[in-house]
């Protein structure tokens, strides 16, 4: 336990060391000394995860904040949840890193970016390892600070700005309802303590309706990871360079909400209307994040709304407290999302910067390595067995059928729209003829090793990720489940999946005919989609993501922005800024014209007395007459 502390140490110094070397150190040595800290802090968590003897630990670092009888301390807890969550975060944090060398080799930022990639995977470590809610609110803002970073790291255009600022604005109004249920906690419990909360809920030790508290946390959840109406911010941070959507997507960023209601399972439990709420905005933005993606045409905003999607599907496990398939699915979304997003920059970086999937076309054979390794991410995501999204959503339909049959109907409709979007994707990119230009025809090549090398890793796990809880039909012994068993409630029977039940058919069905769809549609029909100005009627509104963006212009930023300029240009402006300015002038003249009178003549000084003391006298005998 005592190298504990070294698994969020490390990435810290890469950061500081890059940070503070930057732009002095050589890229390869800048690359070497950002991808080793996460790298070894992955064999330290192996190393936690292979001795952990089943007990959880509170390891104290420091006394904190100390106000009258409330005692914080910075803290880290390990335990099961925690132990699975830091070889996610640093094992694909490592991929994502190796796959940086390759990717931002030609960026002259390059020291700065893994400086940056580092802390946030130190933020990340914080958020999953902290013993209290406050501390996991460090790496919660942490994170969201690094987005910022990130999101906006190419910042010669104004709309990258935009989008990064866009992504730390919607996080901030999630992060007030967050920090209002941490507010709540301390006035009821006297303290942000996991077990000493949790232990108080279990014993019904409270007075504060627990409904609030976790209505509240969960508002912090919407916005981290990306559910209405807090989600536009996610298709926007594809404007960072895509090792970064790949880390914000898969492994950390979007999964902190996830975490954080799985951590305060007790809590939620005890709010099943709250979990009733979880459960339908998740669906909600399910079928919102997988339609949009039925249209758009950039490789990047169509992984982007299937990760938005594919959150919708983990919080409709937790909404039917199915906590471990939600995190099983957290798990291999992390394999198969991280693997699909790096072949995705693969492409990019062949085709020149190229993004419009109607610009691509025929990439199978010059880029062998990324074709295969995507194509299985694509088949994982769509939840075609026996790779590992077919497992982890499986069961999260399957607790769905037993807890509300109309949410598990729905949800499949999200499964069919997400096969076909993916296939229409992967279609499109590697089959077909070439649609690009000559020179970006000429520039078509298969990526470097440090790109490939994560890809064929990431594509092992995509395919084999559903060992983790393979379920007892499969021949397995639901390894996760008995794993996470001892901090999680006894979930509702859900009944042995077979594959020939309706349970189990429906969700096959949904993967395999929308494929097969696509599939004819874009490959044997070589159908192309249209271009911008050709789209209309219903596919235009989608394609335009059903103008919510513009509907929270015109309902949020326009009345803002109006009260802004009216504050400065009337109160600013004509009230606050001429009232001081008129003082200042009217002071300004006053002294001024009083200042005439010094003129520095003795005679006029003496004069001034003796006409002053002749009114004094005159003043006092004329009182004293009267009396």
């Amino acid at each position: 336990m005592s190298l504990l502390f070294l698994i969020p140490l490390l990435p810290l110094v890469g950061f500081a060391i890059n940070g503070l070397a930057y732009p002095k150190l050589p890229k390869q040595i800048a690359g070497i000394i950002g991808t080793i800290p996460p790298l070894v802090a992955f064999a330290l968590s192996l190393q936690l995860f292979l001795n952990f003897d089943g007990q959880a630990q509170i390891l104290p670092i420091a006394d904190w904040i100390k106000v009258g009888s409330l005692e914080i301390p910075f803290a880290f807890q390990i335990d099961q949840l925690s132990i699975l969550m830091l070889l996610v975060i640093t094992g694909v944090g490592t991929l994502i890193h190796v796959y940086s060398i390759g990717y931002m080799s030609h960026d002259a930022g390059f020291g700065k970016f893994f400086a940056f990639l580092n802390l946030f995977v130190f933020f990340m470590l914080i958020l999953v390892l902290g013993a209290n809610f406050t501390v996991l609110f460090i790496g919660w803002e942490g994170v969201g600070l690094c987005s910022y970073l990130l999101i906006g790291f190419w910042n010669q255009k104004n709309s990258y700005g935009d989008a990064a600022r866009k992504a730390f604005i919607m996080n901030r109004i999630g992060d007030l309802g967050f920090l209002v249920g941490i507010f709540l906690l301390i006035q009821d419990f006297g303290t942000t303590d996991y077990q000493t909360i949790f232990t108080a809920i279990q014993s019904g030790d409270y007075t504060t309706d627990l409904s609030i508290i976790a209505f509240c946390l969960f508002i912090g959840a919407m916005g981290k990871s990306a559910q209405i109406p807090l989600f536009t911010w996610l298709p926007d941070a594809m404007a960072g360079p895509t090792p970064v959507s790949a880390l914000i997507h898969a492994a950390t960023m979007v999964t902190a909400g996830i975490y954080m209601v799985i951590r305060a399972n007790a809590l939620f439990e005890l709010s099943p209307e709250v979990l009733h709420f979880v459960g339908w905005i998740g669906l909600a933005t399910a079928l919102l994040g997988a339609a949009i993606g039925l249209f758009q045409n950039d490789i990047k905003k169509v992984l982007a709304y299937s990760t938005v999607s594919q959150l919708g599907y983990m919080f409709m496990g937790l909404g039917a407290s199915a906590y471990t398939a939600s995190f099983f699915h957290v798990m291999t979304h992390a394999f198969f999302k991280a693997l699909l997003f790096l072949g995705a920059g693969s492409v990019i970086h062949a085709m020149s910067d190229e993004q419009d999937i109607r610009r691509m076309g025929g990439l199978k054979s010059k880029m062998p390595i990324t074709f295969i390794t995507f194509m299985l991410g694509t088949i994982a995501i769509a939840g075609i067995p026996p790779f590992a999204g077919f497992f982890s959503k499986d069961e999260i339909l399957a607790s769905l059928y037993h807890h509300d049959p109309v949410m598990w109907g729905l949800a499949i409709l999200g499964s069919a729209l997400t096969s076909f979007y993916m296939f229409r994707v992967f279609i499109l990119t590697f089959y077909g003829e070439f649609r690009g230009t000559e020179k970006q025809a000429h520039h078509l090549h298969e990526s470097p090793i440090t790109m490939t090398l994560p890809l064929i890793i990431l594509a092992v796990f995509s395919v084999g990720g559903g060992l983790i809880n393979l379920p007892h039909f499969a021949g397995g012994n639901e390894f996760l489940a008995h794993w996470l068993a001892p901090l999680l409630p006894e979930a509702g029977e859900a009944g042995e999946v077979n594959f020939l039940s309706l349970e189990s058919g429906a969700p096959l069905l949904a993967a395999f005919l929308p494929a097969f769809l696509a599939i004819y549609v874009f490959g044997m029909q070589k159908s192309v989609p249209s271009e911008d100005a050709e789209i209309s009627g219903i596919q235009k509104v989608i394609y335009h993501k059903f103008y919510i963006d513009e509907l929270y212009d015109m309902l949020f930023v326009k009345p803002i922005a109006f009260l802004s300029n009216f504050f400065f240009q009337v109160i600013d402006f004509l009230v606050i800024d001429l009232f001081v300015e008129g003082l200042g002038r009217f002071v300004k003249y006053a002294s001024s014209e009083f200042r005439r009178a010094q003129t520095g003549n003795v005679g006029i000084y003496l004069f001034c007395m003796v006409a002053a003391i002749v009114v004094i006298l005159f003043v006092s005998l004329k009182s004293t007459i009267l009396q």
